[in-house]
């Protein structure tokens, strides 16, 4: 059974809020001067894991985004790739979804970005 898209919308909006960076998160990756080697490596190690956290929510929010508009624009739950449907329980576990498992498995293996695969124009903005 699909859900109902309203509700589906609201969940990833919601999503889309918490995914969001924070100030703090943004702040920490801003380099303070410290004398203590240790402090700098300290430091380091802090904006390293900072980053990778923000590259993480970035990315999550962009495929929020786009599965909102894909919700909009009616083609919610196919398959950027291959132009299938994306099975619910899929969705259903990973509602922000943009391949089917077959074509992510692909992705998984080339390595690829969601840029690498052929995108219909009209999602294309949305990313």
């Amino acid at each position: 059974m699909t859900p109902n898209l309203g509700t589906v919308r609201r969940m990833l909006e919601s999503r889309l809020k918490g995914a969001l960076p924070t100030r703090g998160l943004r702040e920490s990756i801003h380099i303070h001067h410290v004398a203590d080697p240790l402090d700098i490596t300290q430091q380091a190690a802090d904006r390293e894991v900072a980053v990778q956290t923000l590259d993480r929510e970035s990315t999550l929010a962009r495929q929020l985004r786009s599965a909102i508009q894909r919700v909009d624009d009616g083609s919610y739950g196919v398959c950027l790739q291959c132009e299938e449907e994306i099975a619910p329980n899929r969705l259903k576990a990973i509602p922000w979804a943009e391949f089917c498992i077959r074509c992510q498995e692909q992705a998984d293996r080339m390595g690829a970005t969601r840029a690498s695969f052929r995108m219909p124009d009209g999602l294309k903005q949305a990313a």
